[in-house]
């Protein structure tokens, strides 16, 4: 027997959450007690004995297999249990933040068959039906996700790279958004993106390529421009950034925030950690808000300029704390094609944020400007 603590209520502490059997394990040696816990898309059908031993009183069980007798237990000891949704091409209660290998499996068959292509299919059937059943399991599946991007990046600097999805592969564009993400990671920044192809990938490629030579990098950038854009075919340009990874195993990590929202674009496999979302008003929010050591806005159109002032209307009203630097790259796309640049001057001035934006010319110029700008 192991001894017994009193149960506290639950706090909001990640402690008191179980993501995995592990941890299961090691909370009920620790505390001979669930009570108050929650515990997040665990399969306990081999954990029959405890749950039928131990105090449940207070726990959550969120989508967690378990033998029924069980499951009756835990809830006659006060717990709620909230079984697992069949039928669903994702875990709406799920833990932890995607992986790549998780998004594309099958990959073998076509992206057609992975997970990231099915659940988006399942989106595309739900979203306008009506059914509040639907609209719940996406509102549950982002706020899980959404608590395991904090516990990930708890502590973490964190510096976004925004920009288009049109930035092809093989090009000059591409390969200077890669050395920029290899440069920040390797100035100990976390590199998080929108998640999609593009100047996202490549901004992933470059933090992925961080603990390699710099050959590793320009053989990477050779073997992707086989495949320059994930149309027509989502399946080659995902099977050349595996065949990469394959090359070149255990690169560095860096986090992507993708949507099904915009399920035509697929999420780049060169993220270690895939936080995706269906609500884009989620995404978009919660990314910007996660960029604790600033965003630097590469070249893009609609999505990134909503991207530009999505951050600088939190840095105007200072509702986040101290404003976060900006830097925009290339003062031809910001000034003349899309001049987002004299609005957002116009915005900063005489306001705390004045101080911490600036405008580039060339992409090699991202890094000491993201760092003279963070004082």
């Amino acid at each position: 027997m192991h001894p017994t603590t009193p149960a506290q209520p639950f706090d909001g502490s990640p402690d008191r959450e179980i993501e995995s059997l592990a941890e299961f394990d090691e909370v009920v040696a620790a505390h001979g007690s669930l009570a108050h816990f929650r515990v997040q898309s665990v399969d306990l059908t081999d954990r029959t004995d405890a749950l039928l031993s131990l105090d449940a009183s207070g726990a959550v069980f969120l989508g967690c297999p378990m033998d029924p007798a069980a499951a009756a237990r835990v809830r006659a000891c006060g717990a709620l249990v909230f079984p697992p949704v069949p039928g669903l091409p994702f875990d709406p209660y799920r833990g932890h933040v995607y992986s790549p290998d998780e998004l594309f499996a099958s990959l073998d068959e076509g992206y057609e068959a992975t997970p990231d292509a099915l659940t988006y299919a399942w989106f595309q059937r739900t979203k306008g039906d009506g059914d509040i059943f639907g609209s719940m399991l996406r509102s549950i599946h982002d706020d899980a996700v959404s608590d395991a991007l904090d516990e990930l990046l708890a502590g973490q600097r964190v510096v976004g790279v925004m920009g288009g999805h049109a930035m092809a592969r093989g090009t000059e564009e591409y390969t200077g958004a890669a050395r920029l993400g290899r440069e920040l990671a390797r100035a100990g920044l976390t590199v998080a993106t929108g998640g999609g192809p593009g100047a996202m990938e490549a901004a992933n490629l470059g933090a992925y390529a961080a603990p390699f030579s710099a050959g590793m990098l320009t053989e990477a950038l050779r073997i992707l421009a086989k495949a320059p854009r994930f149309t027509p075919s989502v399946t080659d340009w995902a099977r050349t950034a595996f065949e990469v990874r394959a090359n070149w195993p255990g690169g560095g990590p860096s986090v992507a925030v993708p949507t099904w929202f915009y399920g035509h674009e697929p999420p780049n496999p060169f993220a270690a950690h895939i936080a995706k979302y269906f609500s884009n008003a989620t995404r978009e929010d919660g990314l910007l808000a996660r960029c604790t050591a600033g965003v630097v806005f590469l070249p893009g159109a609609a999505g990134t300029v909503q991207e530009i002032f999505d951050n600088a209307t939190p840095n105007y009203y200072e509702s986040r704390g101290e404003p976060t630097p900006m830097v925009l790259v290339d003062r031809a796309h910001w000034t003349r094609r899309l001049p987002a640049w004299p609005l957002l001057q116009s915005l900063a001035r005489e306001r705390s944020m004045e101080s911490r934006i600036t405008l580039v010319d060339r992409i090699e110029e991202a890094p000491e400007a993201l760092k003279r700008l963070s004082g």
